[in-house]
This record gives structure tokens, C-alpha cells and sequence, in this order.
């Protein structure tokens, strides 16, 4: 089913429409739709690499807009749907734990392979911060399709297999060297600030 829905969005890049599908592709699956806005993406940079930023900031535009419907289903029915599969108890530390990392949270979900429709309702269910949750989705989004337009538009059609293989997996990479990067950083501030500190003997 998966697979012919997927050919069936694909035709869509070749017609006169493939703009608007590209746009309403990516608000479908940030709020619900299973099929990821890329595979468009890729078949309309295909056919077009000097349009590749084009496209890529209308997937973010899209994508944006989607999160926003998606934060909407979760502020306005998600909670009585999760509290009928799920114990208040997990609730509560699932809440905790969402809103204690809420932006990196949503900023790695953007621009990785996790489905992103789950933590746009998330956020709605936990009430995050709806202006962090925005801005986060229009980086984190934008980071993805920009990048992927971005490649279409330097290096045409060559690259369409690279990103077809290896784009999930750098982006999870970088992610994680990001993450690194943050928490060396964080170390080494704790570190200078004990060294400062009175108290602490310095």
C-alpha cells in the first residue's frame, strides 16, 4: 500500500501542480500523512536541480505550517486518546522528560528520519512553548529540505542517489556530533565556572 501510494506522489512531481503538491504534501506529513515530503522533493529536484532551494524552502514553509496543524490535533484530542492507552503515571514522566528537552527534542526530530508528525502532537498534548516549537520547526525543517535543495542545486542529478542512500543517515550523524559538540561545551562552562568560583578553591 505504502509502496504504491509512494509512486502515486511521485507521478505528481512531472505535472503542472508539483509546486502545491510539494506544499501540501509536506503540511499532510507533518500533522498525519505517513509518506515522507523527501520523496517528492527528490523527484522534483530531479527533474529540475537549479530549482532545488526553491522546493526546499517550500517543503519548509509547508512543513512549518503542518507542525502547527499537528501541535492543534494534539492541544485539541490528543490527551483523552493517550490517557485511554496509557497510564497517567507514564504520562506524567513521558511530559516531564518532553518538556524538559522540548526544543531539542523537536529540533532532532525535524531533521532526522523520526517521524515528526509524532512530536508535533506530542506538542500539542504537553502544551510546549508554541513560539520555541515554530521557530524550532522552521530550523530544524529547513535545515533538511534547504540542505537537500541545496545539493540538487550544486551538484544536479548525481546526487539524487547519495540522498536517496545516505541523507537519513549523515543527518542522524550530525545530530549526534552536534549533541557532542553541545555537551563539551557545556562541561568545559561548568568547568571554567567552578574554576571562578570562590567556593570552589580557585
Amino acid at each position: 500500500m505504502f509502496s504504491d501510494l509512494t509512486q502515486w506522489i511521485v507521478q505528481w512531481a512531472a505535472t503542472p501542480g508539483a509546486t502545491w503538491a510539494l506544499f501540501w504534501l509536506a503540511v499532510a506529513e507533518s500533522s498525519f500523512f505517513p509518506i515522507p515530503v523527501d520523496v517528492l522533493l527528490i523527484a522534483m529536484g530531479l527533474i529540475t536541480p537549479e530549482a532545488g532551494v526553491r522546493y526546499g524552502v517550500i517543503a519548509t514553509v509547508g512543513s512549518a505550517a503542518g507542525a502547527v496543524v499537528g501541535y492543534w490535533i494534539g492541544q485539541w484530542g490528543g490527551r483523552p486518546l493517550l490517557e485511554r492507552w496509557v497510564s497517567t503515571e507514564r504520562i506524567a514522566k513521558v511530559e516531564a522528560t518532553f518538556l524538559r528537552y522540548e526544543v531539542w527534542a523537536i529540533a532532532v526530530a525535524g531533521f532526522t528520519p523520526i517521524p515528526y508528525k509524532v512530536f508535533t502532537i506530542a506538542a500539542g498534548i504537553f502544551r510546549a512553548t508554541m513560539w520555541k516549537f515554530i521557530a524550532v520547526s522552521f530550523l530544524s525543517r529547513g535545515a533538511r529540505f534547504v540542505g537537500e535543495g541545496l545539493l540538487f542545486y550544486f551538484y544536479g542529478k548525481p546526487i539524487a542517489d547519495f540522498i536517496h542512500r545516505y541523507f537519513n543517515i549523515l543527518s542522524v550523524v550530525i545530530v549526534v556530533l552536534l549533541a557532542l559538540g553541545a555537551y563539551a561545551i557545556h562541561r568545559r562552562s561548568r568547568a571554567a565556572v567552578g574554576r571562578a568560583d570562590p567556593r570552589g578553591g580557585a
